[in-house]
């Protein structure tokens, strides 16, 4: 059975503002059959990427979300970064990945870029495949002069009218949407601090100035470093090693090495491959000689992925890193709690004894589905509130201007990272309500399962208190503390007394001895 899914990378003009990064994360999560798979964010470029993949309708409709959200959070007049850029959700490209054709991706960016300019009132401009005319097929051309000079031109120069959406720039810009293969961004950085060496270098490499035919590449000063910074937009044409190596050589000319280099976002592992194969000089080399390559092979074809993904994440849960962590289990733990929940009233669906819940219990598996989905990105979304957090702490505090700047982002990503569990402990308790209601009306002898559903959607819940706390104890604002803590109490008293009823209805329907 085909399985279509499309990958989509939006690039948001910020990075500085982590709270502005989880709200437009929370905007693409929420879109059933979503999920994101990376986030970048670079502190100089001032830029976020993000990776997602999906069924086509669902992360279209995602990308509408987060260009919607960007567009009311970011504002590009206020907007400055290393990195070139048009609009607050400066580029959307879909690519195929599976039992997807490149056409339907193009039909996906025209919709969506139509959607945007009529409800947004965003220009957006159709660049690579899906390019109205040979001169935006470019994304270098439609971001010439960026921003600040398309303000100026879009609404004079008829070569800058947008594909779609007014012909004038509000504080959201312009946005380009496109279609295209697989892309790797690509990232050299120099034993030097002077950017003209970069730059030099940059226009050997790249195409548009006679360099290799895949590679767009420009000099900018990242962190202090020279970085040569490169869109590798076919690698089986110009791969990767042979890149590297031609910066090099050029470096040489002025008397600088590469100090190292960096990905941003996801590669293909083929490309990998192909550098490894290069510079180990191979002889014969096939993937199928990966040890990792041919153990996922033996699991696909057993029928085990989904026991893998599953240890995956505990495996995660169990490593050194902070990320996931109790936040993101209870949100797993409430998701499997609606799992136990939907299922129960699955086998009681069908059955004669029952057929005067039927309704009752079709409710049951569409709102626990619901909530499976929602705790189920719920574990992502936590682990990124924390990241958020993280990543406020590490804004520069050299002046009083930074220091105030940082202290405002960590309060307001402590804030979120205090909201997102809070979201999970009342999902659970919404679950936990739901397990009594199947406890009280499904089959008899899943009684049992709706019990356990109950138990782990509370234990779920006490976990999600217990990081609404932990994050409210960094909070200044005493009123939004207050807030916190008297919801989290309000959800913990509610699913205490669900506990007894459910113990008290164990006892009459289940007769069960829980002395």
């Amino acid at each position: 059975m085909p399985n279509p899914i499309v990958e989509c990378i939006p690039n948001f003009s910020e990075a500085r503002r982590p709270e502005v990064i989880a709200e437009i994360l929370s905007a693409l999560e929420s879109v059933p059959g979503v999920h994101v798979l990376d986030r970048h964010s670079d502190m100089d470029h001032n830029r976020t990427v993000i990776t997602l993949i999906g069924a086509p309708a669902a992360v279209e409709e995602a990308a509408f979300q987060a260009i919607a959200k960007a567009g009311q959070l970011i504002n590009l007049n206020e907007h400055t970064g290393a990195h070139p850029r048009i609009g607050a959700t400066d580029v959307v490209p879909f690519v195929p990945i599976s039992d997807v054709t490149m056409q339907e991706c193009v039909e996906m960016a025209r919709r969506l870029g139509k959607r945007v300019g009529d409800e947004l009132n965003i220009p957006v401009y159709l660049y690579e495949e899906a390019a109205t005319s040979p001169e935006r097929v470019n994304l270098e051309n439609i971001r010439r002069g960026q921003y600040e000079m398309l303000k100026e031109e879009i609404s004079v120069q008829p070569e800058r009218k947008p594909d779609f959406g007014p012909g004038t720039l509000g504080t959201a810009g312009a946005t380009v949407i496109g279609a295209r293969q697989p892309l790797i961004a690509f990232n050299v950085y120099l034993t030097t601090s002077d950017t003209s060496i970069a730059q030099k270098i940059a226009r050997v490499v790249r195409h548009s100035s006679g360099g290799m035919r895949f590679v767009k590449g420009m000099g900018v000063l990242v962190e202090g470093r020279a970085q040569v910074s490169m869109n590798m937009t076919n690698y089986r044409q110009t791969p990767l090693a042979r890149v590297v190596e031609m910066i090099r050589r050029e470096a040489e000319r002025y008397g600088v090495a590469i100090h190292h280099s960096e990905l941003v976002g996801l590669i293909p592992q083929e490309a990998l491959n192909d550098a490894a194969t290069w510079y180990m000089q191979l002889d014969g080399f096939s993937a199928e000689q990966i040890l990792e390559q041919r153990m996922m092979q033996m699991m696909r074809t057993a029928g085990t992925e989904r026991g893998v993904a599953e240890a995956s994440f505990l495996d995660e849960l169990a490593s050194a890193n902070p990320t996931p962590g109790g936040g993101s289990a209870a949100a797993h733990t409430g998701a499997a709690a609606a799992a136990l929940v939907a299922m129960v009233a699955r086998v009681t669906l069908g059955k004669k004894k029952y057929e005067a819940v039927k309704d009752q219990m079709w409710a049951l598996v569409e709102r626990a589905e619901t909530l499976r989905a929602d705790l189920t990105a719920g574990v992502q979304r936590d682990s990124d509130a924390f990241i958020a957090v993280m990543e406020a702490f590490k804004l520069p505090k050299d002046t009083p201007e930074q220091i105030e700047a940082r202290q405002r982002a960590v309060q307001s990503a402590t804030q979120v990272a205090a909201q997102v569990p809070l979201q999970a402990a009342r999902q659970c308790l919404a679950v936990q309500e739901l397990a009594l209601q199947a406890a009280e009306l499904g089959n008899l002898n899943a009684i049992s399962d709706a019990a356990s559903g109950a138990t782990l959607a509370r234990a779920a819940l006490t976990c999600a208190a217990y990081n609404v706390r932990i994050n409210t104890n960094g909070l200044d604002d005493e009123a939004a503390k207050a807030y916190l803590l008297n919801e989290v109490r309000s959800v913990e008293t509610r699913s205490a007394e669900l506990e007894k009823r459910l113990l008290a209805l164990l006892a009459e329907r289940g007769g069960m001895n829980l002395d």
